[in-house]
């Protein structure tokens, strides 16, 4: 005759504990604010600047105003542009670096990382300072010939451009290292072995199998240069106007926080829409850096 036995109860104390602490972190600092952001968004802004807790869709229907959808639009071409020539300068630096012996990879990631140990205005205002009017860039220019006179390089769209690839490059290379240094070369091997070019090499088994790294690369890079506002303003003095500057302003000195509010709400919609394509394609647990 079998007896019955109860079943075990687990316990669950080890595991509140390790994921106690980020979720109540998750929750107070990520969660509510962001239901908070959308809450605002769907509401009216008073006379002197103030949150009147109102529903209302003004916020998004102003979004679609002219002026505010051609921002978006060159916001988001911007980011794209940016996205593509980081990956187009990274994929290769991040094949080299992951080609090299450990120390060696080591001692390269360190250089990539070194101009992030200065604070970001001090970078921002070097790139002012090199291609203002009498800097070295334009003295080059003009005393080599090339120029007749000095060009007008500071507060343009371009120079934002290379403030926003020289800012966003390291989080493109680094996702992209992680997953060609685990790409084995017995494949590459096995592929020239059965006849097969470098170039269908690359395109049959070293994209597709680094793909994850890729999109994470896309990810961290395409949603911080379509928010981010300190490269705009230092280096495009104002005339230049990003996604971000306008949400700044919004919260800032407009004082209209359901615009500011439901302009942030499409950022987040747009990094959800990433996120959710990425987990069609890739597990989430690729997406990592070194």
């Amino acid at each position: 005759m079998s007896t019955y036995t109860a079943p075990k109860k687990k316990n669950l104390l080890p595991k509140l504990a390790m994921a106690g602490p980020v979720s109540v972190w998750m929750i107070l600092f990520v969660t509510i604010p962001m239901l908070y952001v959308i809450f605002i968004s769907f509401m009216s802004r008073g006379v002197f600047g103030d949150v009147v807790y109102e529903f209302s869709m003004e916020s998004y229907q102003t979004i679609l105003d002219p002026t505010y959808f051609q921002v978006i639009l060159k916001s988001l071409k911007a980011a794209g542009m940016t996205t593509v020539l980081c990956l187009l300068i990274g994929y290769p630096f991040a094949y080299i670096i992951a080609r090299k012996p450990k120390d060696v990879a080591a001692k390269m990631i360190t250089l990539l990382m070194i101009p992030f140990w200065t604070n970001s205005l001090m970078r921002l205002n070097s790139w002012l300072l090199l291609f203002q009017t009498s800097g070295p860039v334009n003295n080059f220019l003009v005393n080599t010939g090339i120029v007749d006179k000095p060009i007008s390089f500071i507060y343009t769209d371009e120079l934002v451009l290379i403030g926003l690839i020289t800012n966003m490059l390291p989080f493109a290379v680094l996702p992209m290292y992680s997953t060609i240094e685990k790409l084995e070369k017995s494949m590459l091997e096995a592929s020239a072995d059965l006849g097969a070019n470098p170039r269908t090499t690359f395109c049959r088994i070293t994209l597709p199998i680094t793909f994850p790294g890729i999109f994470s690369a896309i990810i961290l890079t395409f949603i911080p240069s379509l928010g981010i506002y300190t490269v705009t303003d230092m280096l495009g003095g104002g005339k230049v106007l990003f996604i971000g500057n306008i949400i700044k302003n919004q919260f800032g000195s407009i004082r209209n926080w359901p615009l500011g509010a439901a302009l942030s709400v499409l950022l987040i919609v747009v990094t959800m829409l990433l996120i959710f394509i990425y987990t069609r394609f890739a597990k989430i647990e690729d997406m990592e850096v070194v």
